[in-house]
């Protein structure tokens, strides 16, 4: 088994029972067909939770004639390269002829392994999670100059301002690939429920009027239902509030090059701090989908304004 003191070093402190904080889970996950040894955890009862699924012997092995894509200059201008499984269409990269096939065909590999990985690992969803887009975030995020909104640096919630998700779970599978060994730095806050009522008085569901209006623009894909903009609030109200930043609590976990991690990232408060060269695939799952669907953000917000948001 495979050492790494910083991570041991955290993982101990995020699990002490005194820290009101989300946990990181280690399950000892062999292959991306997701067979498993050493553990009886349940992976689903560990995301519902709002809790981080840790798979530090699982890494996405590159190909030789891919190491050329580790660059930054390979995605331009963006943060991220972002991949459409469906439709094979790459967007946000720099990379043209033999370089943009190779980097298609990279991504397309990762996310056939994310979802056999979420098939196997999640049984219990019987098949009823949607695969999204995948994404290679080659930049590093340190130090890289953005607006307060962009920092994702800064703790936060995952929604999407122009594809509302209509009180769908937003699943993601993320894998350290860094040729130098470096890792992927998060820091990682308060449950979502203690976030939700921290913040819950001040998010107002939006007219009707605006949504629609947002959609005919088309600024967004479909209806912003009220949940997607509460959610959306709740973002914004977190990554703008310093105090929030500097005082909630918090730990702060490494994730090492050649390891793998899970979360529901519409629920899991993160922030992600230092390191270059990330895969992420995005899956959506339904909250009918779920074993205990109270955990669901939107079923929390609906308890907190006392009112159905979808």
């Amino acid at each position: 088994m495979r050492s790494y003191p910083h991570r041991d070093k955290h993982l101990q402190a995020m699990t002490s029972a005194d820290l009101n904080c989300v946990s990181i889970k280690e399950f000892g996950i062999a292959d991306w067909g997701g067979r498993a040894f050493g553990t009886t955890d349940d992976p689903v009862a560990t995301l519902e939770r709002g809790d981080v699924v840790f798979l530090p012997h699982l890494g996405f092995q590159p190909y030789n004639r891919e190491r050329a894509l580790f660059s930054p200059d390979i995605s331009g201008s963006s943060k991220n390269i972002a991949f459409d499984p469906a439709t094979s269409r790459l967007a946000g990269s720099a990379a043209t002829g033999e370089e943009r096939s190779a980097l298609a065909d990279m991504l397309a590999r990762f996310s056939t392994d994310a979802a056999s990985l979420v098939d196997h690992l999640l049984p219990a969803y019987g098949g009823r999670i949607a695969r999204g887009r995948a994404s290679f975030r080659p930049v590093e995020i340190a130090d890289r100059e953005t607006s307060w909104r962009k920092d994702d640096t800064r703790l936060h919630i995952d929604a999407f301002p122009a594809t509302p998700v209509h009180g769908r779970r937003i699943l993601r599978v993320f894998s350290n690939v860094n040729p130098a060994g470096r890792p992927r730095t998060w820091r990682v806050g308060e449950p979502f429920e203690a976030i939700a009522e921290r913040f819950g008085a001040a998010l107002r569901p939006p007219l009707g009027a605006v949504t629609t209006a947002l959609h005919w623009l088309r600024i967004t894909k479909s209806r912003r239902t009220a949940y997607d903009a509460l959610m959306l609030q709740l973002h914004d109200r977190m990554k703008a509030d310093d105090e929030y930043q500097r005082a909630c609590a918090q730990q702060t976990i490494d994730f090492p090059a050649g390891s793998t991690w899970i979360a529901f990232t519409d629920q899991v408060s993160h922030a992600a701090m230092a390191g270059q060269y990330q895969l992420e695939q995005t899956f959506m799952v339904p909250v009918e989908a779920m074993q205990d669907a109270s955990r669901s953000p939107l079923r929390i917000l609906e308890k907190i304004k006392g009112r159905r948001l979808v």
